[in-house]
């Protein structure tokens, strides 16, 4: 039998199940209400929407964009929902290439169970960033992915690059 230790997590975990009692409304509503952007990893903040880092990423700088309003539906969005979500994307964009320097990006919304949405009562988009040669073996014959660097340092960097593009 293969084992990955991965320690932090557990601390994750904990705190996920107590905050997942307290707040049965879901991660995405309880972060737009959070006060603690550095704990929660939420790296900007815009008047409808905001950016938040996947705490279970594909790769380094998995970001997700939601709304703080929960809605399921892409037409259930307001004009300045959809507009802000257009601005926050670029916003994105521009600051993974300058801080993580990826050859490419996968950028999309999972809409509804049936679509893989994870959390289909609360649209959110996810950005990936990617690079030339990112699959390797871990993926492909252990089902196993492999983050490189600690998510504080890179949040470290994402915001860095968020302060510089102002």
């Amino acid at each position: 039998m293969e084992r990955l230790w991965s320690p932090w997590r557990s601390i994750h975990v904990a705190a996920w199940s107590a905050r997942a009692e307290a707040d049965r409304t879901g991660v995405f509503t309880r972060l737009a209400a959070s006060d603690d952007d550095e704990r929660d990893f939420v790296l900007w903040r815009g008047e409808s929407v905001f950016v938040v880092m996947n705490l279970y990423p594909y790769n380094n700088g998995h970001l997700m964009i939601a709304p703080y309003r929960q809605v399921a539906s892409y037409e259930d969005l307001t004009l300045q929902e959809r507009y802000e979500l257009a601005d926050a994307t670029d916003l994105c964009l521009r600051c993974l290439r300058v801080a993580l320097a990826p050859d490419g990006f996968n950028v999309g919304l999972n809409l509804g169970p049936a679509g893989g949405a994870g959390i289909p009562n609360h649209l959110h988009l996810h950005m990936v960033p990617r690079w030339t040669g990112d699959t390797n073996f871990m993926a492909s014959t252990a089902d196993v992915r492999v983050v490189p660097e600690a998510m504080r340092d890179t949040y470290q960097k994402l915001r860095r690059a968020l302060e510089a593009s102002r």
